[in-house]
């Protein structure tokens, strides 16, 4: 689920955050990191279990209907494609997302279920339910394609969902989007007749291990990596230029130096493209300046390392 793009982004936050603070621990940051990796994958159960608790509430409201005591032949004979939903039926039935959320003592959404409530009106007086609920052959492809369109079209962007996830944890924000893309490649993969495989957090140990060495190795050599930047930007005084730039541009430093195995140009690319999404809008055309340079320089003077191959 994360990505090598998305650890980066993390190293980049908990190091910010570092040097934000005074007197900061490293070990106390390495914690905040180690936590923040986990916490996406609690934002991956919440939002399962927020299908899960739509269709419950889907569920509910035909018994109740069926319970009424002036029942209407709509209430007693009602259309089943909603509750009947293959996928989403699955996903209530899945053991494997239950145990998930009691290893991390998750209960989301059982004290706000005014959030799911609003969802599942907002589901259910939108065209893609009307139209769902009168197909007459309730298939798999159109079950999924009917629980991605929702999830796309009216979860997803729900601001009042988002404020929720931001004031659970701060660091969902920019986990939502990565989140949201996972949640519809994990729903194209469940089938009726095989057991639900929730998807991994991290794809192996060494993407952990790359994390944890970015974050420290760029901490332990930041002073020599601040000084190589002196001189390269006449115009800008050190104390000006943006504190997340210089934190990408250690980050790169610590790549180019550090990480025999990955390419230079690689590490460039990535971050540029970090930098479009959390600098000022000259950023990436600033750190591709400084980088273009640095590892030019570093070239010149034989320290780049690297094994393999186009490593450069």
């Amino acid at each position: 689920m994360l990505t090598r793009r998305q650890l980066r982004i993390k190293v980049m936050q908990a190091i910010f955050a570092f040097q934000k603070q005074e007197n900061a621990e490293i070990k106390e940051f390495e914690t905040f990191l180690n936590q923040s990796m986990t916490k996406t994958y609690s934002l991956f159960l919440y939002m399962t279990q927020l299908l899960v608790e739509i269709h419950k509430l889907a569920e509910d409201k035909v018994i109740k209907g069926q319970q009424r005591h002036l029942a209407t032949d709509s209430d007693l004979n009602p259309t089943r494609n909603f509750i009947d939903n293959k996928i989403l039926t699955k996903l209530r039935e899945s053991q494997v997302l239950v145990d998930a959320l009691k290893q991390r003592d998750l209960k989301p959404w059982h004290l706000n279920v005014r959030y799911v409530e609003n969802l599942y009106n907002q589901i259910t007086t939108s065209k893609t339910y009307v139209i769902y609920m009168s197909e007459p052959d309730q298939s798999l492809k159109a079950d999924l394609k009917f629980l991605t369109q929702i999830y796309t079209d009216i979860i997803a962007p729900n601001d009042e969902i988002l404020d929720f996830l931001e004031d659970e944890n701060i660091t969902w924000t920019d986990d939502y989007p990565l989140v949201n893309s996972a949640m519809i490649m994990f729903l194209r993969k469940i089938k009726p007749g095989k057991e639900i495989k929730l998807p991994e957090l991290i794809k192996d140990e060494d993407d952990v291990k790359f994390t944890m060495d970015l974050f420290r190795k760029t901490l332990f050599n930041r002073e020599e990596f601040l000084e190589r930047i002196e001189g390269k930007t006449p115009n800008w005084e050190q104390d000006r230029i943006a504190q997340i730039d210089l934190v990408l541009i250690m980050m790169a430093q610590c790549e180019f130096l550090k990480f025999n195995s990955i390419p230079v140009k690689v590490s460039l690319n990535e971050y540029l493209e970090i930098s479009k999404d959390y600098s000022t809008p000259k950023s990436s055309f600033f750190i591709n300046g400084i980088l273009d340079n640095l590892s030019k320089e570093y070239e010149t003077e034989g320290v780049l390392n690297k094994s393999g191959r186009g490593l450069m």
